[in-house]
């Protein structure tokens, strides 16, 4: 385990959040001795995966899932649920003695001068350098038209979503046809005649739980492709970012031919509302008995309230580094630095990016790290 020795001054440098973005820049913070403390909202380590609907597992396996300085306890090509990351999270903070917060939610993020001010719900709190280690998908988006369906429609969003035991009887409507919608459609096809609406986002040309890509696709797309290759440096990874942003992400465990096997149907998108159901592009209203919005989320940052500008409610950065407010940093997000910032695999090397500028760029207390 290593060990660090830190400056009895109350930290002046805060980490907001305690997901892995959080964890992973806490850990590269610690081992240069520098004083942090990491909030977090929730009341657990692990409690933003273990939210997540009952069946997710994630994308990656194992050996692309661990954190900087433990790798993932489970055999590399085994596909962890929700529950195993969280747990994972939870021991990796344990492991490292990281000063978590837990039920610490911030409000407000202002700036005074030189020194940033947080208002949490356990109150205020100043720093010299603040970390936002969030991913941009903070608040479920719906469409405004949603409150004009009938009160007999359940409606749920995919952050809300846990199991079809949520549903009442009869026909689901899945808006979105991205990865959560594609997983969750194909869950409640077996309890109910189930329509998916939107644009199709491509899917990749493998099984990622096949021999062949665990060995092979995996490691190329992974590493090299969404590590290395794809970053904000090279001109295929402006383009790429540019196109994920418009486009999403390719269908990557369940498939078109997996949700026609399933008996899901279909539909184009939905763009309105009428007589209290949804209308599809061309008109015709669907009487169905749920609807389950699988339409993203907003950024959510506007807590921060610093005058900075921005780009699609996010602080515009240079790899998470905001140049219009010396001393605030951003980890986590969507392409911050690669096609990987978001993945688990890509928060630690954007973590240790970030501690290396708080410790040569600023006042920040550092002690001797201890080994």
């Amino acid at each position: 385990m290593m060990n660090v020795t830190l400056s009895s001054e109350e930290p002046r440098t805060i980490v907001i959040g305690g997901g892995q973005a959080g964890l992973a820049a806490g850990y590269h913070l610690a081992r240069r001795g520098v004083a942090f403390t990491i909030l977090d909202a929730n009341q657990r380590v692990g409690d933003s995966w273990r939210s997540r609907w009952d069946s997710l597992r994630l994308f990656t396996p194992a050996a692309y899932n661990g954190l900087p300085g433990l790798p993932f306890p489970a055999p590399k090509h085994h596909f962890p649920t929700k529950d195993e990351m969280a747990d994972f999270l939870a021991e990796y903070a344990r492991r490292f003695e990281l000063p978590v917060r837990n039920g610490i939610r911030v409000t407000r993020l202002s700036k005074t001068g030189e020194e940033f001010l947080l208002s949490t719900s356990s109150g205020e709190m100043r720093a010299e350098n603040v970390i936002v280690a969030m991913s941009n998908y903070q608040c479920p988006r719906t469409p405004g038209f949603a409150q004009e369906l009938s009160p007999s429609i359940r409606q749920l969003h995919s952050g809300d979503y846990r199991n079809p035991g949520q549903l009442q009887p009869g026909a689901v409507l899945v808006v979105g046809a991205g990865n959560s919608g594609a997983e969750i459609a194909r869950e409640l096809a077996g309890k109910h005649e189930v329509l998916v609406a939107g644009n199709p986002t491509g899917e990749v040309p493998f099984r990622i739980e096949s021999s062949l890509a665990k060995r092979l696709f995996l490691p190329l797309v992974l590493r090299l492709l969404f590590h290395r290759a794809l970053t904000v440096d090279t001109p295929i990874g402006r383009r790429a970012q540019s196109k994920h942003q418009n486009h999403g992400t390719p269908l990557l465990r369940v498939r078109t031919r997996d949700l026609e096997k399933a008996g899901v149907r279909r539909v184009p998108r939905v763009v309105g509302a009428s007589r209290g159901y949804p209308v599809l592009d061309g008109g015709t209203a669907l009487e169905v008995q749920n609807v389950v919005w699988c339409t993203g989320f907003e950024p959510g940052f506007s807590w921060i309230d610093i005058p900075v500008a921005r780009t699609n409610g996010i602080p515009n950065h240079n790899k998470g580094v905001v140049e219009d407010a010396p001393g605030l940093f951003f980890v986590g997000l969507d392409f911050l630095f690669a096609a990987s910032s978001a993945m688990v695999q890509g928060v630690g090397r954007d973590g240790e990016r970030i501690a290396q500028h708080i410790t040569l760029n600023s006042r920040a207390s550092v002690a001797p790290v201890r080994s």
